[in-house]
């Protein structure tokens, strides 16, 4: 079992081989012969990562981008300048592979499909140290797969080169401006303009919050002239920092940001002043492209890919800030004891273990999943790993008590940042309307429920009584989702939130059970089981007087192989759950 008091700090540590539930999520979802390869990387980043980019990202915070408009001859440069602890972290998060191509490089050496549990695990590891880092690193990897749907082939070529460069010093950052003045989701009412002028375009029009600003291909929407009005008349276009004759774009930066949290990646106003830019529509696209009406369904590609890449910055929010609770505890004491072994002590980590292994299950979950299902499980993942990503950072604070409100102690830090990711890539409102609109779809439906039915078929007699609740839950969210179908739309819209809690809720205890019998099956011990339980007991059963009267005393006896992943014999989780 881990011993939290052999730490002084999180900062040092290996944060792969001190997270025993990531470990279990490689040896369990990855191939044999893809772990063979995978897991040294693995805890080769999460030295990397636990030492020295975590490191960095304390000098980081304190020293954000700054803005040089004019050169020292009066002539606009808009040069954002990053302190050297930021660039040396991009650099060596893109030799790693967390960002650039090395480990996929690998994977086609070995003629292996990367794993897409890669790309999320190395995220999750980096999401621990510094979240607007891999805002500023994320977005390349969606900006390329657009230029290589969508760019003319004439630049294709040339972007995907560097978008996907070994070497950093060739290497170019992708970047997404959408938002303007009127609103970040109500995109139909964006007023940047484009003009056609031979096989370019000339953009010019305002976004209002533009990170990754110094990005060197940036995607962006904008009206053709002559489009409709609304979503349908938005068209996606390709600009790049600098004009094909290698003279500045049109791009000026107002100004820089000076924001709450995420200081590491540079969030900007921009003008488009006759900016050059590429239609993105593809080889296949006719004569008038550009008002064909799947503009905004292009963007929402990268979305989507991006709003997943949020809920993996909230879930290394949630796993920094009990990791940080767990090693402060160990140390401090209160009343003549260790906080640790104060009873509500231990009801709280325990409570932060759980949550973070039920937002880990279906985080990864949306990694794996394909087509209907990933357009499902995103936005749950999103919509719950953000939110538990700021309680779990706002508990680590009070435990910590009033050095957490310090910013020279580590989770102040985690809780500036955690209130972004509820913001990005959509809000909780937009993410749960998204829900609804897509169980609209018959298919998105059918994979979702086929999904989750399949987390109950666990046999293990151990998990009998939590899966027959989270099978009651199931059908409970079923006729739920069939009365919001019939319902007039305010009272659809008004139940949106109170839906997509509880579809998420069910979802998650649904992935734990499965891990649970997994877990009983390979390493004989029902540690999982014992948190699937606690978790269902928490978000999908009515306990009399909330529990209050009850004998329950898990968090006490089993307190340390739960925040220590310790094993726990199944017979020992009966007793201990019984007596709940």
């Amino acid at each position: 079992m881990i011993e939290y008091g052999e730490f002084d700090s999180a900062i040092g540590l290996n944060w792969y081989e001190i997270d025993p539930n990531l470990r279990q999520m490689a040896h369990r979802r990855l191939e044999p012969a893809d772990l063979k390869w995978c897991e040294p990387e693995l805890v080769r980043v999460g030295a990397l990562v636990g030492g020295p980019i975590a490191e960095r990202a304390e000098i980081t915070d304190k020293n954000p981008p700054q803005l040089l408009t004019f050169d020292r001859w009066g002539e606009r440069i808009d040069e954002v300048r990053h302190h050297p602890t930021a660039l040396a972290t991009k650099h060596d998060a893109w030799m790693a592979g967390i960002s650039g191509p090395r480990l996929r490089n690998e994977a086609a050496r070995l003629r292996r499909p990367y794993p897409p549990m890669m790309t999320a695990a190395l995220n999750y590891l980096l999401s621990q140290a510094e979240t607007g880092m891999l805002c500023a690193i994320g977005m390349t990897s969606g900006v390329l797969g657009l230029v290589s749907r969508y760019a003319p082939k004439h630049l294709r070529d040339e972007f995907v080169r560097h978008l996907t460069a070994e070497d950093f010093d060739d290497a170019w950052d992708g970047a997404m401006f959408m938002t303007e003045k009127t609103g970040g989701s109500d995109l139909g009412t964006l007023t940047t303009t484009a003009r056609q002028d031979g096989e370019r375009w000339l953009l010019n029009g305002s976004k209002w919050f533009c990170s990754n600003v110094d990005a060197s291909a940036i995607v962006t929407l904008a009206r053709p002239e002559g489009a409709s009005e609304g979503l349908k008349g938005v068209a996606l276009f390709l600009v790049p920092r600098n004009r094909l004759d290698g003279r500045p774009n049109g791009i000026h930066i107002r100004r820089l940001k000076d924001k709450l949290g995420t200081r590491a990646v540079p969030t900007a106003e921009v003008d488009f002043v006759d900016a050059e830019a590429y239609l993105m529509a593809g080889e296949d696209a006719g004569p008038d492209a550009a008002r064909d009406g799947r503009g905004i369904n292009r963007m929402m590609e990268m979305v989507n890919d991006s709003r997943h890449g949020v809920s993996v910055m909230g879930l290394g929010i949630m796993r920094r800030a009990f990791l940080e609770a767990a090693i402060f505890a160990a140390h401090r004491t209160a009343f003549g004891r260790v906080l640790q072994d104060l009873p509500m002590m231990r009801e709280t980590l325990v409570g932060m273990v759980v949550e973070l292994e039920a937002a880990a299950a279906l985080v990864f979950e949306a990694t794996a999943g394909d087509g209907a299902l990933a357009r499902m499980l995103v936005p749950l993942a999103k919509f719950r790993a953000t939110r538990r990503g700021v309680e779990l950072a706002s508990q680590a604070v009070e435990v910590h008590g009033g050095n957490g409100y310090i910013e020279n102690w580590p989770v102040a830090r985690q809780l500036r940042d955690a209130q972004c990711h509820t913001i990005w890539e959509g809000t909780e409102n937009i993410i749960c309307l998204d829900v609804l609109r897509a169980l609209r779809n018959e298919q998105v439906v059918k994979m979702l429920f086929g999904r989750l039915e399949a987390g109950l078929s666990v046999s293990a007699p151990a998990l009998d009584a939590s899966r027959e609740a989270v099978a009651s839950a199931l059908s409970e969210v079923r006729e739920a989702l069939q009365f919001l179908s019939r319902a007039e739309r305010d009272i659809a819209e008004l139940r949106a939130r109170s839906f997509t809690a509880y579809l998420t809720d069910v979802a998650q205890a649904a992935l734990l059970l499965e891990e649970a019998e997994w877990e009983l099956k390979n390493r004989a011990s029902a540690r999982k089981a014992v948190v699937a339980e606690l978790f269902i007991r928490s978000h999908l059963t009515n306990r009399r007087l909330r529990g209050i009267t009850s004998n329950e005393r898990v968090a006490l006896d089993l307190f340390e192989p739960l925040t220590r992943y310790g094993e726990i014999e199944p017979s020992r989780a009966a007793a201990a759950l019984r007596t709940a």
